[in-house]
């Protein structure tokens, strides 16, 4: 990696590879914003079948189901995201609007990213 694009790039074939495994299907699109210690990714993500058929019937359910999912999905991508990067993370805050189909991730970084890839780049050149 060289820099903070290559690094972006990396992070959105992590997310991608994430919602492949639970989901069955890659993202629409993506984007991806750093600031500080903070990463901001926004994702077109279609709904689930099942998911959109049990939130017709049953809203509560649908949405206790999205939160379950929701959970899955921060401990796989800490877990891809770390090993990956070696760079830690304090937490991960994530939605989902089944409205819209627009996801919301905000990983939150122990130290800011970009100091953290100085400190990375300056060792490799």
């Amino acid at each position: 990696m060289k820099n903070i694009g290559d690094f972006k790039q990396e992070l959105i074939k992590i997310n991608n590879q994430v919602n492949e495994e639970m989901y069955g299907r890659g993202l629409d699109w993506q984007k991806i914003d750093i600031i500080g210690d903070k990463i901001i990714i926004l994702a077109l993500n279609r709904r689930i079948s099942v998911l959109r058929h049990i939130d017709e019937k049953d809203a509560f359910t649908a949405r206790l189901m999205d939160l379950a999912l929701l959970n899955e999905f921060k401990i796989r991508i800490k877990t891809y995201f770390e090993d990956k990067f070696q760079l830690k993370v304090r937490t991960i805050l994530k939605d989902y609007d089944p409205v819209n189909q627009l996801a919301g991730m905000i990983i939150i970084t122990v130290e800011p990213v970009e100091e953290f890839f100085e400190k990375i780049f300056s060792k490799t050149t």
